[in-house]
């Protein structure tokens, strides 16, 4: 049977519509898809592990357009290389490393900048509450857990301890862990007598504090704050609050440096303003899920974080926002 003139024409036609449409469909549907960015945060059971994929969520959850993975990483200064050969997007990078490296301390400046701050990590050291251990000095000659190799904090206690003329190597038994999880459990077993840590809602410190055992914690004094800041003066006075820990009925003064939430070069400026963005009007949300979570705000990042230091897509957001000029 012979199909009509006019009918054959109608068939070519549609058939070369539905072929051209085909790839303008493939293109509406890539439109549509999320952007991803991958973030890099630390070992399973610390701080920024924590922190990082709470933060993904919560900025997935607030801006559709956005995917946030968070993976496992090594630490601060795993994230820092990672970031500049381009293999993660954003990544939670300890204040002191992120110091060093934006600022070339024993190595190239690294050209990476600023997404949002994180939260305050003043430095600490935890105990068993049966622990008879009261002053940093009471610790010299014993097993102490420094954190992992890659982790930031290890510079923070270095610089601590510096201050008060005190090195982890020489003056204490230094245990270097493999996984940030391993400290609290050394803590506890009583194969250390104290663990090194920083930060608000720090987890080793949750972990020790809500055991049994209980916990109380070793900061420098008064005085030895002065000391360190004096030979140290890049770090910052900082307290943990009372209540943060269980048993901790009174404010815990200390130093430290705000940690930060670095971006990779390249990464557009317009999904580092949507980042921003999101960590914004998820602020809320991410305090409800952290306690560390109500330091994580635009304000917080334009007050603590030069101008020259943010990233433009961020800068940008922040200005739009009536937060910065």
């Amino acid at each position: 049977m012979r199909i009509p003139r006019l009918e054959a024409v109608c068939l070519v036609i549609v058939s070369a519509l539905l072929i051209s449409a085909a790839p303008w469909s493939v293109l509406l549907a890539a439109g549509n898809a999320p952007t991803k960015v991958v973030l890099g945060t630390a070992t399973k059971g610390g701080g920024f592990q924590l922190f990082g994929q709470n933060l993904a969520e919560v900025i997935s959850a607030t801006d559709a357009s956005l995917q946030v993975e968070a993976i496992a990483t090594r630490g601060s200064k795993q994230n820092l290389p990672f970031l500049e050969e381009g293999k993660i997007d954003i990544g939670l990078v300890e204040g002191n490393a992120a110091r060093q490296a934006l600022e070339g301390v024993g190595r190239p400046p690294a050209k990476l900048k600023v997404l949002s701050v994180m939260y305050p990590n003043p430095g600490m050291f935890v105990v068993r509450a049966e622990s008879p251990w009261k002053r940093i000095e009471d610790l010299k000659g014993k097993p102490i857990a420094f954190g992992t190799r890659a982790s930031g904090l290890r510079i923070l206690a270095g610089d601590v301890l510096d201050g008060i003329g005190l090195k982890a190597d020489r003056d204490f038994e230094q245990v270097i862990l493999e996984k940030a999880a391993d400290g609290p459990r050394l803590v506890l077993e009583k194969k250390v007598e104290a663990l090194w840590g920083a930060g608000i809602g720090w987890p080793g410190f949750v972990k020790v504090a809500n055991s049994p055992a209980g916990a109380h914690f070793i900061a420098p004094s008064a005085a030895q704050v002065k000391q360190i800041l004096a030979k140290h003066p890049h770090l910052k006075r900082m307290s943990v609050p009372a209540g943060i820990y269980k048993g901790q009925d009174a404010q815990i003064d200390s130093v430290g440096l705000w940690s930060l939430i670095l971006v990779r070069p390249g990464l557009p400026d317009e999904v580092v303003y949507r980042l921003a963005r999101a960590i914004h009007r998820g602020g809320g949300a991410l305090e409800e899920r952290l306690k560390q979570g109500r330091y994580t705000k635009a304000q917080n990042t334009v007050a603590q974080v030069p101008a020259a230091r943010l990233h433009p897509g961020a800068a940008r957001y922040f200005t739009e926002a009536g937060l910065a000029r």
